[in-house]
């Protein structure tokens, strides 16, 4: 009974979070942008790279999701693509700062002077000016003197926001950071979806006032479509006549939360995107919830993850 209890104050608890959030948003073609810590606004609502096979494959993905009305892509130095992704931006015609360009440092390139260096030769693959919004990829390594050399950036107006992905690995990694820079990370990237709600990190990233961007949002390949065979998934979607996806996606803006779906194919991105035409109603949004298990998909522990990671370097 008292952990019933509390799930339903947790519930509540970030009903209201989320009001909060879209009381800071904005529209923009009907794309809700949330103001971050820093005062920038930032679209809610991306497409992601990760295992896109080659820069050919992620130009073509990003030039049609630019034509869709994305106007937030998320990539990364370890994705090997983004000499595809810049080469997008690039031809699109759309003025630079109308998208928002996120990337990652891998732990191979941390340190101070030579995260600074990788910074350098990140913009020259992007073939921009300057990074909207850049992570640490992975909390391993020298991650402290990374975020020394990224905030140089910042101040240097090479890179206009800052990031983590994964310090959910532990609070000591998470605090790290966010007890100890200078400047504080604006947003907060982890695995989250409807079986992984991640109500724990969601709660100390709003102490805080980081947004949270969530990767795997429909829960990536290791899920095996899970999420789209929940039967009351699937059932609120033939209520509106949406996908499964849809109807995930749109969990996650009335969430207020970030969401930056992966696809290449030119039908998924253009579904993924159809969201904005219609809402959740406040029954849905309680049964969306209900479906938290807090069970992740990408189960690699930390161990492993530091193993792997600290050893792999990325050809530029």
């Amino acid at each position: 009974m008292r952990n019933e209890v509390l799930k339903i104050v947790l519930a509540f608890l970030f009903i209201c979070f989320a009001a909060i959030g879209h009381a800071e948003d904005k529209y923009i073609n009907g794309i809700p942008y949330v103001k971050l810590n820093n005062g920038l606004f930032m679209p809610r609502f991306g497409i992601g790279t990760f295992n896109v096979p080659d820069d050919s494959t992620a130009c073509d993905a990003v030039s049609y999701a630019l034509k869709c009305g994305y106007r937030h892509i998320d990539t990364a130095h370890a994705y090997r693509i983004e000499r595809g992704v810049g080469k997008a931006v690039k031809e699109s015609g759309i003025p630079r700062e109308e998208i928002w360009i996120t990337s990652k440092i891998w732990p191979s390139e941390y340190g101070e002077g030579k995260t600074l260096e990788a910074i350098d030769k990140m913009l020259e693959r992007l073939q921009t000016d300057y990074i909207d919004l850049l992570y640490v990829h992975q909390p391993m390594g020298d991650f402290i003197g990374a975020w020394k050399d990224m905030e140089k950036a910042v101040k240097m107006g090479k890179v206009r926001a800052l990031g983590i992905s994964n310090f959910d690995a532990s609070d000591s990694l998470f605090h790290a950071i966010v007890d100890n820079v200078e400047i504080k990370p604006a947003v907060f990237q982890i695995e989250l979806h409807p079986y992984a709600q991640r109500l724990d990190w969601r709660k100390k990233a709003q102490e805080y006032g980081i947004q949270v961007e969530c990767w795997f949002p429909l829960g990536g390949e290791m899920s095996n479509g899970a999420l789209f065979r929940d039967p009351e998934i699937c059932k609120i979607a033939a209520a509106h006549g949406k996908t499964p996806a849809q109807i995930i996606l749109r969990w996650h803006i009335q969430e207020g939360l970030s969401a930056i779906p992966g696809a290449t194919r030119h039908d998924y991105i253009k579904e993924n995107i159809s969201i904005f035409d219609f809402e959740l109603t406040d029954e849905e949004m309680s049964v969306m919830r209900s479906l938290n298990k807090e069970k992740r998909f990408f189960n690699m522990n930390y161990e492993e993850a530091e193993q792997f990671m600290l050893n792999w370097r990325i050809e530029d």
